[in-house]
């Protein structure tokens, strides 16, 4: 991070000093939690639904924060605003990166894949230099102006991971770090009950187009050519447009798909009238999406189409829970993509599971095991959601389909419709999934466990790979 002192951050956000806060008193870092202060930390005092984090200003410097980030007085060093201390935050991470006109900001939406893309994404553009990337899915707007609070005077590229939850939200985000390059990935469910439709999540999430630089500023959309309601928001863009995808009208695009056995794809990258070869190190078929969306990001910011194809070869997995492969002790193979969960995301980890059963030339067919929980904020559409996902899985000849908790239940009354030679399983919790599962896999068999985030599924892929696991 850039070097601030108290008094810097009064003047970006537009606060006071209070409570014995010096102007000179350096800030080395911040923190919303006052569990975790470190020694310098500015704790930032968000009000939360159910909590608000003033009422542990003390306690946050007792633990050696600098000071607290505020909106009302607490009595401790601070700096009070008179909005709102997240809005104060915004504020504050844009003032940082105005302050570094060399810096290049990527930023990258949609319902599924956004932090997987981003985890790729950094990995390819160190060919440009210095890169900070959110850790894990801090795309909200206390993640990301934290993450972007990261930079300092060496760093080349932001990447900023941009959720929503309302519409607006995306438009925010983009006010905190202007996207040179704005990358939208899809539009599924994700949220719907939010929402309302999918319309109005494409409108959300066309607010990156909007807001990514003009052209006449380098401004570029990458849109995903083969996703209808993503390809619509072209007449949205201030910038110049770029489209990846299968189609052959995109402008990067792959061909020649094939997966292995791991379900991992090696394709030819398409793009600036040549043609490379790529080969993911990344597990499921809807990755190589996620990876042509980075390669049209990387070329526009110039890095060599050849250099983009290594990069994204030697790419490896970055963040936890999302198509995680490891192999238990025992021999089982287990998939942890239990971070969250949405139909779409669903439908793609199920074609990687089934590729990963399927007979080979060096390998029989392998049991699999589609391990479902809740996908939650469906709203209405939530019981006929699960029952798809439940057909879905029947219809792709995975072997064991098990739901997990009563939110689930349409899974298996879906599996159950196909009928056919798929074992349809319902329990009543996580603790009831690891249980059957500890009884009933074996050698060889290939587990998938997905779940919203809420749902807490990844304690059952842990529990498969205790007490030792073997990552591939």
């Amino acid at each position: 991070m850039i070097a601030l002192t108290l008094g810097d951050v009064a003047r970006a956000v537009g606060g006071r000093l209070s409570g014995g806060a010096g102007a000179a008193t350096p800030v080395t870092g911040f923190s919303t939690d006052s569990r975790v202060v470190a020694r310098g930390d500015l704790f930032v005092a968000v009000r939360g639904e159910h909590h608000d984090a003033h009422d542990f200003a003390a306690q946050a410097v007792d633990a050696g924060a600098a000071a607290v980030l505020a909106a009302r007085e607490v009595g401790v060093p601070s700096v009070v605003v008179d909005d709102d201390a997240v809005l104060a935050l915004g504020r504050l991470a844009r003032s940082v990166v105005d302050s570094l006109p060399d810096l290049v900001v990527v930023g990258i939406t949609g319902s599924s894949g956004k932090t997987s893309t981003k985890d790729l994404m950094a990995q390819v553009l160190v060919e440009l230099g210095p890169v900070v990337a959110p850790q894990g899915s801090f795309n909200t707007e206390v993640g990301l102006p934290l993450t972007a609070l990261k930079v300092d005077e060496g760093t080349r590229v932001l990447v900023s991971e941009m959720g929503a939850r309302d519409l607006g939200h995306i438009a925010y985000l983009c006010g905190i770090t202007p996207p040179r390059v704005g990358v939208v990935l899809n539009v599924g469910s994700a949220h719907i009950e939010i929402f309302g439709s999918r319309d109005a999540i494409a409108q959300t999430k066309g607010e990156l187009v909007e807001g990514t630089l003009p052209a006449a500023e380098g401004g570029v959309a990458v849109l995903n050519a083969d996703d209808p309601l993503v390809a619509a928001m072209a007449p949205r863009a201030v910038g110049r447009v770029v489209t990846y995808g299968r189609s052959a009208t995109a402008d990067v695009r792959a061909e020649d798909e094939v997966l292995d056995g791991e379900s991992r794809a090696s394709f030819a990258l398409v793009a600036a009238g040549e043609r490379h070869p790529v080969s993911l190190r990344l597990h499921g078929a809807h990755m190589v999406l996620n990876a042509l969306a980075v390669a049209a990001a990387a070329i526009e910011l110039g890095v060599p189409a050849q250099t983009v194809a290594r990069r994204l070869s030697d790419a490896a997995p970055a963040s936890r829970w999302r198509m995680e492969v490891s192999t238990s002790a025992s021999g089982v193979t287990v998939v942890n993509d239990a971070y969250n969960a949405n139909p779409e995301s669903v439908v793609a980890a199920l074609d990687a599971l089934a590729v990963m059963g399927a007979a080979s030339d060096d390998r029989p067919a392998r049991r699999t095991w589609a391990v479902l929980g809740e996908m939650r904020e469906l709203g209405d559409a939530a019981p006929g959601a699960h029952e798809r996902v439940g057909r879905e899985a029947a219809e792709r000849g995975i072997t064991h389909v098990v739901a997990v908790g009563p939110g689930a239940s349409g899974v298996a009354t879906g599996a159950e419709g196909v009928g056919g030679a798929t074992v349809v399983l319902a329990v009543p919790d996580v603790g009831a999934a690891a249980r059957l599962l500890h009884e009933q896999v074996r050698e060889g068999d290939v587990v998938l466990v997905k779940a919203s985030r809420a749902s807490g599924l990844e304690t059952v892929a842990q529990s498969l790979l205790a007490p030792a696991e073997v990552t591939p």
